[in-house]
């Protein structure tokens, strides 16, 4: 879909942040509070607009055990439709929350979350390594998040230590 310059400036004030509504865009933009919306939803229904979204550090919350694995998928493609059969498939596991085609030595990046490393073991051992167009996995476990979709989950603090010289 082709966009206007109006669209795009709409789309990168609201992947900043999702919360501003049209009648904040209306006062950053210039533009009339129903235009915006009319561009709004035009956007959302051609599918531009996916999602608006909360980026949590679950890190903070107490007795949150969650875990996040990237794992690397070598597939062999179809004829007629490539990898997309496949990664649809993969998308469509509830454990999953992002596939992507990657170039390189693997095929497909899928980001599974579960609430143990042996639930996430489970998915690669029992859902996607037994589908037939999988030729291997490389799994590995998120250990810390440092930043994410353009947001530090840390400020940077200060280093309070003393200086030693020689």
């Amino acid at each position: 879909m082709k966009i206007n310059n109006r669209e795009r400036e709409i789309l990168e004030i609201l992947e900043k942040d999702a919360r501003f509504t049209a009648a904040d865009i209306s006062k950053m933009t210039g533009l009339n509070e129903e235009n915006v919306q009319a561009m709004i939803d035009k956007l959302e229904e051609a599918r531009v607009l996916v999602h608006y979204t909360s980026l949590v550090d679950w890190s903070k919350v107490e007795d949150d055990q969650r875990v996040t694995a990237m794992i690397d998928v070598k597939v062999t493609p179809k004829r007629g439709v490539g990898f997309h059969e496949t990664a649809d498939r993969i998308s469509r596991f509830s454990e999953v929350s992002s596939v992507y085609l990657m170039s390189g030595a693997y095929d497909l990046s899928v980001t599974v979350e579960g609430k143990s490393m042996n639930e996430v073991a489970r998915f690669v051992s029992e859902k996607l390594s037994v589908l037939e167009e999988v030729i291997s996995t490389t799994t590995h476990f998120q250990l810390k998040k440092y930043k994410h979709d353009g947001r530090m989950f840390e400020e940077k603090q200060t280093d309070s230590r003393i200086v030693v010289s020689p």
